[in-house]
This record gives structure tokens, sequence and C-alpha cells, in this order.
């Protein structure tokens, strides 16, 4: 192999968004960046001798079916980068920091949206990764919690936290997502359920937020280098 080999990646990355009032100050963080997010994640990549042949980027914003009722939980296609930039921004744009009621959101649930995402199948010559990022100051309901909501998506939902976790799988059990491809990375309090997951799926990096406190610790830089190493 030479040392000009560079290897080349088909990313799916799914942004799994806290968008509850305490979560402000990431938001208004990932906003500045959505246009750069690509090339600054592709420079990142190359001097890890990693290529980016495809990146797709989905948005999953979540609050409260309890509490926020029709605007609890925000879900997109896939945009493919750098062409659908400019939609991502707009879409990134208009999540606005507001509602969630008590502390405890829907973040489970948001989970779920996230895993049965329509992953890109790869191509010739390229490994895949499947990337799901969540960032939250919040613990999270039990699933099911809002299920009586009308905009309680039933019908779609995993019914409990087993579900949820055979839907992620493991090496003895396929799950919706690439088992050699799949890397979740939480940026979340070291509270039920995102300690549960931390401790028992495979394939999870968690970096500890303070309850309550927001994002604002978490530089954007840190993301950009956590997420190209995961890859």
């Amino acid at each position: 192999m030479g040392s000009n080999y560079k290897m080349s990646y088909n990313v799916d990355l799914v942004f799994v968004i806290d968008a509850t009032a305490s979560m402000d100050g990431l938001l208004d963080m990932v906003k500045r960046h959505a246009l750069s997010f690509h090339g600054d994640l592709s420079d990142a990549m190359a001097k890890k001798r990693k290529t980016i042949n495809q990146l797709r980027i989905r948005i999953v914003a979540f609050r409260d079916y309890k509490y926020d009722g029709e605007d609890a939980m925000l879900t997109t296609d896939f945009f493919t980068m750098p062409q659908d930039q400019d939609m991502f921004e707009r879409c990134i744009r208009e999540i606005k920091a507001v509602g969630g009621g008590d502390d405890p959101e829907d973040g489970l649930e948001a989970m779920a949206y996230a895993i049965r995402s329509h992953w890109c199948e790869g191509g010739t010559g390229v490994k895949r990764r499947q990337v799901i990022v969540v960032w939250t100051d919040a613990e999270t309901h039990e699933l099911g919690f809002g299920a009586e909501e009308p905009t309680y998506p039933r019908e779609y939902m995993v019914r409990d936290f087993n579900e949820l976790t055979a839907w992620w799988g493991d090496a003895s059990q396929q799950g919706y997502m690439d088992q050699n491809a799949k890397r979740l990375l939480l940026y979340a309090p070291d509270l039920p359920y995102w300690n549960t997951i931390t401790a028992n799926w495979d394939n999870v990096l968690h970096f500890p937020s303070e309850a309550g406190q927001g994002l604002d610790e978490v530089s954007y830089s840190e993301i950009i280098d956590t997420i190209s190493n995961s890859i």
C-alpha cells in the first residue's frame, strides 16, 4: 500500500438535536457553521488520510410530545452535501430553541427515528459510516410517555427500550444499521437512559453534559474532531 493511499468513505450523519429552550447556544453554533460543515469535516478527515466520497446529513430535532404536541419532533430526509447545503442551512435556521415542559424530553423517540433512517447502501471501493450524533442536556422520558397524545407516532414507534436496543443491534443480532459502519456519539447527561445506552450498546462514545445547562461548553472544533475520529 503506497504512502499516498487514502481510504474513501460514504458517510451518513444524523444530527439528533434537543430543540428545547436551554439548547439555544448549541443551536446557534450549529447554525453559524452549517454552510462550512462539509468543507470543515472534509479537511479534518484529509489530515487523517481519509476522503469523503459522499456526505449526507439528516436532522431529527426533538422536544416533548406531551408539552409540545405537533412541534415535538422535526425530521428531515437526508441532505446530500455540498449540493444541498443551502437547504440544510435553511432547515437548521428554522429550528428554534423553545418549549420542552418538564426536564425529561422525548430523546428515545428521536433515537428511534434516527436508527430507522434510510441509510446509504454503499458503493464499490468505499467504506460506509453511519453516524448518529445526539446533543441534549436533558434526561429522557421512558418510551411511550406521550403515547396518548394525538401527534405521537404510535404505529411507527418502538414499544419499549428493549425493542429500541434490538433496532440498534449487536454482534449477535442485526439491527437497522450496518454493524461495521454504525457509530453513536452522545453529548448527553450521565442520566437514564443515556447512561444505559452507553453501558449496553456497542460502538458508543459518551461525552457527559451538565443536566439543564445547555451545551455551551462543547466547541465546534471538538465536534468536527470527534466525528472525523469516529469515521
